[in-house]
């Protein structure tokens, strides 16, 4: 019988926050709290929110905020602690805008969560929707929005204008050690890219560019071409070293217990020819999901932010049945071959 699986499994800070709030040094103690105790229960890295600040702050005093931050994590006992992180650009930092003055903003801007993923450590995966602003739909001179074909169309010279913009991203990562995973993100949240395709269409293009895609299991069911295209995309992203990070969440965003994660999908198409890491991702109810995603849904209580709440499952309670949950999955399919 073959050993169980020890594939790295990482745990999003989506469930505790949106922003570490690395200037807090009160705070930083909470962060430390949860770390240690999800190290404890078995996870082997973490996924962090990179907020974005006023765009008049410097980007490094950002980055200096982060070092501190993980000189905090160090002291600790934390120096081992591995993580990612997930970026998204703004209508101010915008590598797909026409005007190059906002790209090379855009330029720094990225390069900035670049060096902060750097600061942190571990698995060195820069990853989230950083290809379009997230959340930014555009309008026509008469303020309608745009769609479909028209979306599609207003897109092609968007993308054209980002490739120089990113393969300087790129290259400028790959000397830091970061590698960059574009995550498409369903279209009522955001413009394109909306499909694992997409970003493979963008990074393939001409001659092609550095990087990957990250595959969110949630994004897959709730938008997605269907199981053959999604086969297909899967191994033309494996082919060409693009698949850089999967992350494993519900198509509520909420426990991955008992949820409807297509765990066929996973273990024929994605385990054998994946080597990185899974991201465990829930979003809880906090600001800013609650609005955002429209959650209806009660909030996963944290232990050291909420109180308690008797008979309700708290956000450990809920990554450690999320954890035994993929590793049972995991370890099936191992003894199975």
């Amino acid at each position: 019988m073959s050993a169980p699986s020890r594939r790295e499994l990482f745990f999003s800070f989506f469930m505790f926050t949106a922003d570490l709030r690395p200037d807090d040094t009160d705070y930083a103690q909470i962060l430390v709290n949860h770390l240690k105790v999800l190290t404890e229960m078995g996870y082997d890295g973490f996924d962090v929110h990179i907020a974005d600040r006023a765009a008049s702050v410097d980007h490094q005093l950002e980055v200096s905020a982060y070092v501190q931050l993980k000189k905090v994590f160090d002291e600790a006992g934390l120096a081992d602690a591995k993580f990612t992180t997930n970026v998204g650009t703004t209508r101010t930092f915008d590598i797909t805008s026409p005007y190059e003055e906002q790209r090379r903003q855009a330029l720094s801007y990225l390069k900035s969560r670049v060096d902060i993923t750097e600061v942190l450590g571990g698995a060195s995966i820069m990853s989230g929707p950083f290809l379009y602003p997230y959340g930014a739909f555009p309008l026509t001179d008469g303020g309608e929005p745009i769609w479909s074909d028209d979306l599609q169309d207003w897109m092609k010279p968007r993308f054209r204008a980002a490739r120089p913009v990113y393969q300087e991203l790129a290259e400028y990562a790959a000397t830091k050690g970061v590698k960059l995973a574009i995550e498409p993100v369903k279209s009522w949240e955001t413009p394109p890219p909306n499909l694992v395709s997409e970003v493979l269409d963008f990074l393939d293009e001409g001659e092609g560019l550095p990087g990957g895609v990250t595959v969110d299991t949630a994004q897959v069911v709730m938008e997605s071409q269907g199981p053959a295209v999604f086969k297909r995309n899967v191994a033309r992203a494996a082919q060409r070293d693009r698949l850089l990070y999967v992350h494993l969440s519900a198509p509520d965003r909420g426990a991955v217990r008992d949820s409807w994660i297509p765990w066929d999908l996973v273990l024929d198409e994605i385990e054998p020819v994946y080597r990185g890491p899974y991201l465990i991702e829930v979003f809880n109810a906090i600001p800013p999901f609650a609005a955002s995603m429209r959650m209806a849904r009660r909030r996963f209580w944290r232990p050291g932010q909420d109180d308690p709440q008797p008979g309700r499952d708290s956000a450990y309670d809920i990554a450690a049945a999320a954890l035994e949950t993929v590793r049972r999955q995991l370890d099936s399919r191992t003894r199975s071959r």
